[in-house]
């Protein structure tokens, strides 16, 4: 994307968010395989909603897996721990309807023409890669993620009052190309019963927002948005709904770059919608941090069962 004068805005979500919790459920037994068996084909997808995980999608894995045991680990470090919150990870009820990889699929993954391994689809991934942050990242997303995962330290620490789920988006001037000054933060932050909504907003502020946003990065009239309306007691899966694979923006570049569709979790390296979009991402990185360009995209695009890629594009913006 090509920015001069304009406002640029990016979220980003917490990990108690419903669909983050199912990215980390499903990249929880995808890492379980490949723990156990290198060679594992991994293709999860998760679903939850109240007091409910549904596992579903192909594994072809020599390692045991015990679903349940990993489904509650996870769902415990997030911190939904207490059936109050209409999700809890000692009584969660886990579904399971998973199946072997189509052997059509793993013939061209595992016996490509060149003896290489195959791509397990055909599809196009991007990765970019700019200078306006010390990861390389977009000023608007880096910031979303820095305030979510703020959150996520202060509901452990300062702020026991919050629950795990939460939301967060950045707006970011830019003049010029650059970015300049952030106009506008929106927080939405869960919380239990007992805390006043205004006492949230000021502990938000200045836990939050102010250790987050640097003074000088600061608009002098910067928007703040905390819980804009008011409770937010019933959140989680209680309050919506998770699907793995949702977040596809928040996981890459919060909207700056382009995106080939395909999400990340619950997939194993032979999955091109993942190998391929970090791939894309290390040479877009690689490329700004030798000081070559200011900004790089990477596009690469795969056909099924084919090891080398069908087209590679690189964009420096002149």
């Amino acid at each position: 994307m090509q920015l001069r004068d304009a406002l640029f805005s990016s979220e980003s979500v917490t990990e108690g968010h419903p669909d983050k919790i199912c990215d980390q459920i499903s990249d929880a037994i995808l890492d379980e395989c490949l723990a156990k068996d290198k060679t594992s084909r991994v293709a999860l997808e998760t679903a939850v909603k109240t007091g409910l995980v549904v596992l579903l999608g192909e594994i072809t894995t020599r390692a045991a897996l015990d679903y349940p045991r990993i489904v509650r680990r996870t769902v415990e470090r997030i911190g939904y721990v207490d059936g109050s919150m209409g999700f809890d990870a000692k009584s969660c009820a886990v579904l399971v309807a998973v199946e072997q990889q189509s052997p059509e699929i793993a013939m061209g993954v595992d016996s490509s023409a060149s003896k290489e391994q195959g791509a397990g689809d055909q599809g196009m991934m991007f990765g970019y890669a700019c200078d306006e942050t010390p990861e390389l990242m977009p000023l608007p997303i880096a910031l979303a993620h820095r305030l979510t995962r703020r959150l996520a330290e202060c509901r452990r620490g300062e702020m026991p009052f919050l629950r795990p789920d939460g939301k967060s988006q950045v707006s970011v001037e830019y003049r010029g190309g650059r970015a300049h000054k952030v106009h506008a933060v929106v927080i939405a932050a869960q919380h239990d019963e007992t805390v006043e909504t205004e006492h949230l907003r000021q502990a938000v502020n200045a836990e939050v927002i102010d250790k987050v946003v640097p003074p000088e990065l600061r608009a002098p009239e910067m928007k703040r948005w905390v819980n804009a309306t008011g409770r937010f007691v019933i959140g989680g899966p209680q309050g919506d709904s998770g699907v793995t694979g949702r977040k596809i923006i928040v996981d890459t570049y919060g909207g700056m770059g382009h995106h080939g569709g395909g999400a990340f979790s619950g997939k194993d390296p032979s999955k091109v919608d993942r190998s391929a979009a970090y791939a894309a991402r290390w040479v877009a990185k690689n490329v700004v941090a030798a000081g070559l360009a200011k900004r790089c995209e990477v596009q690469v695009a795969y056909a099924i069962g084919i090891a080398e890629p069908v087209s590679i594009m690189v964009e420096t913006f002149g």
